[in-house]
């Protein structure tokens, strides 16, 4: 797959300072420190996202196009960020808003890591996702951290915590190693397409 004009468009905060919502659009969510960014830049193939090891730098809604066809967005994550309670609550709303109001939305990667059980704000993450009926999809990150027999494993605790149904996909990368990027790639494309 040729990647062309890959490139970060905008951030933003309120819907009318997003972009036109004239491509299909796909969004990434999960909690702090999980590899959002990184996850964007693997499929990218180029650094556009910034990367920090400190949780919650990202406080805004970030746009970028993935060969101009498709809006990628990198929504800030949710958890322990250390910001003050009305901020985190600003960012929720910011958030929900986005979600629920963007009528050019056609998938929702929900991000989670391999490393530990998913947690309580990815369940309500998975169960808001479900009473709102969004396209979603699950991608479990930093499997480069685990052997085979624990990959296995991560992805049945995954399953079973956030109990999910059999048409949801889960889907292991490693941003670091490019492991399951090209998958990724064919499961956003294919499903966008729908």
């Amino acid at each position: 797959m040729s990647l062309k004009n890959v490139r970060f468009i905008k951030s933003a905060v309120k819907p009318e300072d997003y972009p036109p919502a004239d491509k299909p659009e796909v969004a990434i969510v999960g909690r702090s420190n999980v590899g959002k960014s990184s996850l964007i830049n693997a499929i990218f193939k180029k650094s556009v996202a910034k990367v920090s090891s400190t949780p919650g730098k990202t406080r805004l809604i970030n746009f970028f196009t993935f060969n101009d066809d498709i809006y990628f967005v990198d929504l800030p994550g949710y958890g322990f960020a250390s910001v003050s309670q009305k901020e985190r609550l600003n960012w929720q709303k910011m958030i929900e808003n986005y979600l629920l109001n963007r009528e050019n939305l056609k998938l929702i990667i929900m991000l989670v890591d391999t490393r530990y059980p998913p947690t309580n704000l990815d369940i309500l993450m998975k169960q808001w996702l479900e009473s709102f009926e969004k396209p979603y999809i699950v991608v479990g990150t930093k499997i480069d951290k685990l052997n085979q027999s624990e990959k296995a494993k991560a992805k049945k605790i995954i399953k079973d915590t956030l109990e999910l149904d059999e048409n949801v996909p889960i889907l292991l990368v490693s941003s670091k190693e490019g492991t399951g990027i090209d998958n990724l790639i064919s499961e956003i494309f294919n499903r966008v397409k729908e």
